[in-house]
């Protein structure tokens, strides 16, 4: 469990396609947008230069969480860019995250606004509820009892969903959309009497060792565009365990990687975007914020796609386990 904390600041980014219907039908996001993003345990001034870099490297697309706890920092790299005249923020896709002790409704908002003020933006192109399940409201962002495991508040999810709805109208966000949600949880949303906006984006785990076809397959059905975190399985995790499998030493994926001339995890990220799936590594190296970029001159044959499908174990690097015994926990369910 002391992993749950590190494990929710994983995800971090880079994009497929995102087209995110909003209100006026209007689309955001469309094209090939690459995101990146910068570790939470990097000091300030990397975090920012690594935005900025991203920036340069021609990536448009970024990932944000109130509980990455740098948003200040990456907002200082995009106004960097922006007063630099390299990008306009309408060039930019900014995405962030409702963290869970802020699920009652009438603290949506205030959230929100704390976001848009450390990015030091007017706007968010896509807000996303982090899990489908709200914490005791407060200053800690791990609220625990004494048997250490996440204390819960009582607010429905679909009462958090309306003030998100709230933020659209208020023009605070573009779109709106859930993060780590299962497809049971994401019907209640869609079939919750009254609903203005469906959720555009479903954020979820997923890498050739746990591939979602499932959920996947459930939210492109339903209009829902999917993001992929940890993509490369998270090699650098701080709770990794010695028998844990490492995806990008696996030798199927470097024996596809050399048919390419490409690095494993240039074949992992190709491989989410040819199931027209957004992928959004992580790196706050200049040389692999570049390298992540290289996935859009080679194509996997189908045949090495069901390969990599074929890999699935349903294993996940992040499970939020101190909310395993909360109602609402998501990964109980099939998918």
């Amino acid at each position: 469990m002391a992993g749950d904390w590190l494990q929710v600041l994983e995800p971090m980014f880079m994009t497929a396609r995102i087209t995110v219907p909003v209100k006026k039908k209007k689309n955001f996001g469309q094209g090939g947008l690459f995101s990146y993003f910068a570790r939470i345990q990097s000091s300030a001034g990397q975090v920012t230069a690594a935005v900025a870099a991203a920036i340069d490297a021609g990536y448009r697309h970024f990932d944000c969480a109130y509980v990455y706890q740098n948003e200040n920092e990456v907002g200082d790299g995009i106004q960097q860019k922006i007063k630099e005249g390299i990008v306009k923020r309408e060039d930019l896709f900014i995405v962030s995250k409702l963290w869970c002790t802020f699920y009652e409704k009438p603290l949506v908002k205030g959230a929100c606004q704390k976001t848009l003020a450390d990015l030091k933006l007017d706007y968010l192109d896509l807000y996303l509820m982090h899990w489908p399940f709200g914490f005791k409201a407060g200053e800690e962002l791990f609220p625990k009892d004494d048997r250490g495991m996440a204390i819960p508040n009582n607010t429905d999810i679909l009462q958090t969903w309306e003030a998100m709805e709230e933020l659209v109208d208020a023009g605070l966000v573009k779109a709106i959309g859930v993060s780590n949600f299962n497809h049971e949880q994401i019907e209640r949303i869609l079939t919750k009497p009254g609903l203005k906006y469906k959720p555009a984006n479903n954020q979820i785990e997923c890498h050739p060792y746990l591939t979602q076809e499932k959920l996947i397959k459930y939210c492109q059905s339903k209009g829902i565009a999917v993001t992929a975190y940890c993509p490369l399985g998270s090699p650098d995790r701080p709770w990794a365990k010695p028998e844990d499998p490492s995806l990008l030493d696996d030798p199927k994926i470097k024996e596809i990687a050399a048919k390419h001339n490409k690095t494993p995890a240039q074949v992992v990220l190709r491989f989410q975007i040819q199931r027209n799936v957004i992928v959004i590594p992580k790196s706050v190296t200049p040389q692999r914020i570049v390298e992540n970029f290289k996935v859009f001159d080679f194509e996997l044959t189908k045949e090495e796609m069901a390969t990599i499908l074929s890999f699935n174990r349903n294993w996940r690097v992040c499970t939020m386990s101190i909310s395993k015994t909360h109602k609402d926990y998501p990964f109980h369910a099939e998918y």
